[in-house]
């Protein structure tokens, strides 16, 4: 048992190690593994309730320095989104927009999968049948209700803070619409994906079928699923570019999204924060839009201290690591 553990924490060491790519000094560009400071803040125990967040669905930690994990927090119903869930997460996460000490965001789910999608039993009596009296009032409630529900998951977006999707078991129905609106998306080997809306006669309405195609850049593919509710395996998801890596399972992946969290919350907020913004801008707009835009965001981005910090810290062969970036 010794053994087993030991190889489990060097396969760890190993992946955590090979996260993240490094500018080295000088013209080129070199990869080196994580630095010992990021292994170091990932591995740290304990995480403490993140204050001013409490909630009937979401459960959120301070997993590390600068970093907050939410997690879909009803293990004993499959992280079922119930009533409250689709207003907890807009509260939970404008809370983390404004919170300037966080800088990067872990989403996963508790218990053996990520989320089963929308939980029916609980949200029937809104959905099946709104208020109203004639189509058009009950047209309009339900118009108001869908835009409520899809900000449920346009709030991730939303939010400057990179946010990190850690999807393992199942991720059906709604759980895509929320792991599409990730800026990065990790997955464990069991995995699967399903765009589940078809085989409950209608149509995906809160952000998959919107950001799905963007995700992948693969029509055909994004069609067959939608039309289908067919599984995504964790493999497949990988080929397609819905995940950026797999891993053997939940603990695995854990430990990398919270070393890729440390590192990226090692840089300067204004930095990540602000590439976050313009890469958002440029999905939606022309490139010559997109550089406009990002010449009236940098007009004044650029006179941060931050950019002083950081080409220091690279003249002196300093770790960024060992550079303290103002809250943001």
């Amino acid at each position: 048992m010794a053994a087993v553990r030991a190889a489990s924490r060097r396969l760890r060491n190993l992946l955590t190690r090979r996260l993240t790519a490094r500018t080295n000094l000088g013209l080129s560009l070199n990869l080196h593994p994580m630095s010992s400071f990021a292994q170091d803040e990932a591995s740290k125990a304990a995480p403490e309730e993140a204050p001013g967040h409490s909630y009937e669905s979401l459960r959120v930690t301070s997993a590390q320095k600068h970093i907050l994990h939410v997690q879909l927090n009803r293990p004993e119903k499959r992280n079922a989104m119930n009533k409250a869930f689709w207003s907890e997460m807009v509260v939970c996460f404008n809370k983390i927009a404004e919170d300037s000490d966080c800088r990067a965001v872990v989403i996963s789910g508790a218990g053996k999968m990520f989320t089963s999608g929308i939980d029916f039993v609980d949200m029937a009596s809104g959905l099946l049948q709104p208020a109203g009296d004639d189509v058009a009032r009950i047209s309009w409630h339900l118009h108001s209700l869908l835009s409520r529900y899809q900000e449920t998951f346009s709030v991730i977006e939303k939010c400057p803070k990179p946010v990190i999707g850690a999807i393992h078991g199942g991720c059906i129905g709604a759980g895509v619409d929320l792991i599409t609106a990730c800026d990065i998306r990790y997955c464990t080997q069991d995995a699967s994906f399903q765009v589940k809306e078809v085989d409950l006669g209608l149509a995906a309405d809160v952000g998959t079928l919107q950001r799905l195609p963007r995700v992948i850049g693969n029509q055909s593919l994004v069609n067959e699923l939608a039309f289908t509710a067919r599984k995504m395996m964790a493999d497949e998801a990988l080929e397609s570019g819905l995940v950026s890596r797999v891993f053997p399972d939940k603990e695995v992946m854990l430990d990398a999204a919270f070393a890729l969290a440390a590192e990226i919350s090692s840089k300067s907020p204004v930095a990540v924060q602000s590439t976050k913004i313009n890469l958002l801008y440029s999905r939606d707009h022309s490139v010559t839009d997109s550089l406009n835009f990002m010449k009236s965001w940098n007009m004044s981005m650029l006179q941060t201290e931050d950019v002083v910090k950081s080409l220091q810290a690279l003249m002196e062969k300093k770790e960024l690591k060992t550079i303290t970036f103002s809250k943001l």
